[in-house]
């Protein structure tokens, strides 16, 4: 939902700001293993997955599905959900960071406006 204030640009307002690189949520599980002084390779025996597979949620490679986010809240005490809603706002700044898929959506608006 977008803020809105009188006179003022929508997308200058701090609640509807987008970064301008996304950040993958695997780098927040980063920083939480690392917080807690946890090694990948220590993590990922923790919680039944290859260092390897880890490591790529972990550098934003590979995305958090259901059963990712669901080990890290077994295993760190956060929520699944935050997880997988953090990996579906990432998925949606990616997409509207691709200029072509941005075009698409627009000529897309314009025809079912006439709908």
């Amino acid at each position: 939902m977008e803020v809105r204030h009188e006179g003022v640009e929508p997308k200058m307002i701090a609640n509807n700001l987008n970064p301008s690189v996304p950040i993958h949520p695997g780098e927040m599980v980063k920083d939480e293993i690392e917080y807690r002084g946890i090694t990948q390779k220590a993590f990922a025996g923790e919680i039944g997955l290859s260092a390897s597979i880890l490591n790529e949620v972990l550098n934003g490679k590979r995305a958090i599905n259901t059963e990712y986010a669901l080990l890290f809240e077994a295993a760190l005490g956060i929520e699944a959900d935050l997880w997988l809603r953090l990996q579906a706002e990432y998925n949606k700044q990616v997409a509207k960071s691709d200029p072509s898929f941005m075009e698409r959506l627009a000529r897309i608006r314009k025809v079912a406006a006439f709908l």
